[in-house]
């Protein structure tokens, strides 16, 4: 083994002197298990055995070769279709006519020390004759192998440097896809890079956010689980170790080999319930399949290459292939020599009438197309024609092939395409099966959708749950989360200390929505919306005002229409006694204006019921204005005809000829006139209008009349308060009159409540929210107009 690296050493460092160097064997030759001469060479590397046995290293003898035991059945069918294709090829009359290609076909036995051998053993050749130069070219045109992607890695990295191709039928590891360290390596199989991807694609499309994962301990599974991570965390997928045990989706990212053991360990440990998610590598191994297993492994998906069985191989490896390819098939000769020779060969020879598991092996197709692609390669480079054959005396160098092997594009005579991407991948083509049991207790892979990288994105996967029976045989697709899913109305909120797929549903806050499951952020409700009991619509807030059919509207309307007949009943009765002395001594001009003023005041209260419009928002506030100030005025009128009255009793006085009726309803209209005109330039400036209030609270809508104009609204109340103030004054000053001018006492009092009345108003006023600012607003109306009445009843 040394002795040939130092050979491989010799040549990549001392290449420029190859053409003059003597080549020698040293050390034993490494032969392969399988070959036959041709003018063009295709080597193979298989592991046709699983167990190596070495020998003896105590360096007092020289070390015998390495014995290797125990068949691996699939690898050594590998083997027989790699010659297989290449008898077909040689017969053929349309690809490569007239030449014949040769094979090397070298055993590993399942180990990396056998595989180096083997690789220098294909790259030197067998042995050299005497004298031979060392060219730097190996007689080798092309490598089919390895199974294994760590041990492909290794080919490809001691071939690259001489260009020599190597095509890998099952090597999927994303690694191989950098064409800088593996710039003349080819694979018929795809890169796990699509697999491991189309794995989290599978998870995200079941709704799995909280999975289990477990993968084998080389390049296959470290770089086939690492691009599955990537994905699932771009996704939104979590991914746990299966050690924890608190998920019931395992994506297992193993070789055959590994699940096998796997399986045994849930066996020994009673671990059933699991929903696996599989790989190419073992999903569809019906070896895998057994009652015992079924009970851990029932309903598991996972992505398997589609088997083809080729036409003629299964008669090929009964006979055929025993009779030509296979040496020692029978023994000629001295005995001892057979021993020597076909020794290797004992344990091959049991499987020559047996080809019961041909129809299982699932890679023999890529074997048969690396080998139609080399000759392909081949074909181009010669310059075949059809009638004419290949030129003869052109020397194919390896660099060559890896060149037309980047341009090859042909259809196998099943149907399949054959082609390299950019990466030296075939494109990936999976289907998904799903494990299930037939009503006769059968076990079968059944299809249950596909993935096709060469398609448009959203049509690459395509899943047909409702033919998929899960885990333990469920017809419901099992549940795998941290955290259930938060509902409507809710949000997630982030668990402390753990994974972003585990955390609490919290209700949203008031004037908050979420309409969609699992979201992260409650949205607000527009202006005029809220949410909606349930937090998961907006609906139009609620709109308060004070009503005609609420209590409240109903006891004010009670009270505003009680006052306004009170007041006309009293004008019936002044009316009907109005050439009573008492009813003449009493001003009937202005008793009779003032009831009527009292019972505009009591009905102007009905204009701050309901709901407000742009007419009732400008009538409610001018028309109690005006009709309160001509109340006023007639009670200002009659406190001054009760001073001039008292006036005209003394000697000599002539008062009441300046304040006679005429003039008391001049007085009544000058006053009223003003207000009018404060009330006309406001309506004209900027005049109350109709306002949804939404700042006292925000979940309902207030209804109300904004003033417009602050000041003009301040201007009418001052106004109002100004006439009030002087009719108290003067009131005031008339009460020490004599008892038959006790007119003043009582508007005095009456003007003492409406003060108070007013003055409480005003803090009131500002301080109520929504409607009790209108009710406040009526309740001194009515209280301010009762006032009025009673004093009018009074005197």
């Amino acid at each position: 083994m040394l002795l040939l690296l130092y050979t491989l050493t010799f040549f990549n460092h001392f290449h420029t002197k190859a053409e003059k160097t003597l080549c020698q064997m040293m050390g034993d030759p490494k032969y392969p298990l399988l070959s036959k001469d041709g003018e063009a060479t295709i080597g193979g590397i298989f592991a046709m055995h699983s167990k190596e046995t070495l020998p003896s290293f105590e360096f007092t003898q020289k070390p015998q070769p390495l014995l290797c035991s125990s068949v691996n059945l699939p690898d050594f069918r590998l083997a027989q279709i790699m010659i297989f294709a290449i008898e077909e090829i040689n017969r053929s009359e349309m690809l490569l006519p007239n030449v014949s290609i040769g094979y090397q076909i070298y055993d590993t036995c399942s180990s990396r020390m056998s595989s180096m051998s083997a690789t220098m053993g294909l790259m030197n050749g067998p042995e050299f004759a005497a004298g031979d130069t060392c060219n730097g070219q190996s007689s080798i045109h092309a490598i089919i192998g390895e199974t294994e992607s760590s041990a492909t890695v290794i080919l490809s990295r001691t071939t690259g440097p001489f260009k020599i191709p190597v095509i890998s039928h099952t090597a999927s590891c994303e690694c191989l896809s950098n064409r800088k360290d593996h710039p003349s390596f080819f694979r018929i199989i795809s890169s796990d890079y699509h697999q491991s991807r189309a794995l989290a694609y599978i998870v995200k499309h079941l709704g799995w956010s909280w999975v289990g994962a477990v993968n084998s301990d080389n390049d296959y599974g470290n770089y086939g689980m690492a691009i599955f991570l990537n994905t699932a965390q771009k996704e939104g997928i979590l991914v746990d170790t299966i050690k924890k045990g608190n998920t019931k989706v395992i994506v297992a990212f193993v070789s055959f080999i590994e699940m096998g053991l796997l399986i045994d360990q849930l066996n020994i440990l009673n671990i059933t319930g699991l929903q696996i998610i599989g790989v190419e590598g073992w999903i569809t191994s019906t070896s895998m399949i057994t009652p015992k297993s079924f009970q851990v492994m029932g309903g598991s998906l996972g992505f398997a290459l589609r088997k083809i069985n080729l036409e003629g191989f299964s008669n090929y490896v009964v006979k055929a292939f025993w009779d030509t390819a296979f040496p020692c098939s029978q023994i000629k000769g001295n005995p001892s020599q057979y021993t020597i020779n076909c020794s290797r060969y004992q344990d091959l020879l049991a499987l020559k009438n047996y080809n019961e598991d041909v129809p299982e092996q699932k890679y023999s197709s890529h074997v048969y197309k690396a080998v139609y692609a080399v000759a392909h390669s081949l074909h181009s480079l010669l310059k075949c024609k059809e009638q004419e054959g290949c030129e003869k005396g052109l020397t194919i160098k390896p660099q060559q092939v890896v060149d037309a092997l980047k341009k090859v594009n042909f259809t196998v005579k099943f149907g399949d395409r054959v082609w390299f991407d950019r990466t030296g991948a075939a494109v990936a083509q999976y289907e998904v099966v799903n494990w299930q049991q037939d009503s006769d207790g059968s076990l079968q892979f059944k299809s249950v959708g596909y993935y096709d990288a060469s398609l448009p994105p959203e049509q690459r996967f395509v899943l047909n749950t409702e033919n998929i029976i899960w885990a333990r045989g469920q017809l419901e697709k099992p549940s795998s989360v941290c955290s259930e899913s938060c509902l409507p109305g809710t949000r997630k909120a982030a668990q402390k200390g753990r994974p972003v797929c585990c955390y609490d549903c919290i209700p949203c806050a008031e004037g908050e929505i979420s309409n969609e499951t699992d979201s992260n952020n409650c949205k607000q409700c527009p202006g005029e919306y809220w949410s909606n009991a349930e937090k998961n619509k907006c609906v139009l807030k609620a709109e308060e005002f004070l009503s005609f059919t609420e209590v409240m509207g109903i006891v004010l309307v009670f009270f505003s229409l009680f006052g306004a007949g009170l007041t006309v009943l009293v004008a019936i009765l002044f009316y009907r006694m109005r050439d009573t002395p008492i009813v003449k001594a009493n001003n009937s001009e202005l008793s009779f204006l003032l009831l009527f003023s009292l019972t505009l005041c009591f009905l102007c209260s009905l204009t701050f019921i309901g709901q407000p419009n742009e007419w009732s928002c400008m009538l409610r506030h001018t028309a109690f204005g005006i009709t309160f100030v001509l109340c006023i005025s007639c009670v200002l009128g009659k406190t001054i005809v009760v001073l001039m009255e008292f006036k005209a009793t003394l000697p000599g006085s002539n008062v009441m000829k300046w304040f006679g009726p005429a003039q008391q309803r001049l007085s009544v209209l000058a006053f009223t006139l003003i207000q009018v005109l404060i009330c006309v330039l406001w309506l004209t400036i900027s005049p109350p209008f109709p306002y949804k209030n939404m700042n006292y609270f925000k979940e309902k809508i207030i209804l109300e009349c904004s003033l417009g104009s602050t000041v003009s609204f301040w201007a009418v109340l001052g106004y109002i308060g100004l006439l009030a103030v002087l009719c108290f004054i003067l009131a005031f000053l008339a009460r020490t009159l004599p008892d038959n001018f006790n007119e003043a006492k009582f508007i005095t009092f009456s003007m003492l409540i409406f003060c108070a009345v007013w003055i409480t108003f005003i803090p009131a006023y500002i301080s109520s929210p929504g409607k009790f600012t209108v009710a406040v607003e009526i309740f001194a109306i009515l209280a301010s107009s009762f006032g009025f009445t009673i004093l009018h009843i009074c005197t």
